[in-house]
């Protein structure tokens, strides 16, 4: 992999991040529901293997 696919890779993994955090951040408790849950936990999963992915 040369260094600008690894730099894209970087960027868009920041990008999904920042997705990640501003989900969470808008999540209402009293109204979060098993579903909003396994999204974000779903998301987490996604963002992980995006960054094993990178590290190859």
């Amino acid at each position: 992999m040369d260094k600008s696919q690894n730099n894209e890779q970087v960027i868009e993994l920041k990008n999904r991040f920042n997705q990640f955090i501003e989900t969470l951040e808008a999540i209402e408790p009293e109204h979060t529901d098993l579903q909003d849950i396994d999204r974000l936990i779903m998301l987490l999963d996604e963002l992980e293997e995006q960054m094993d992915n990178s590290k190859k």
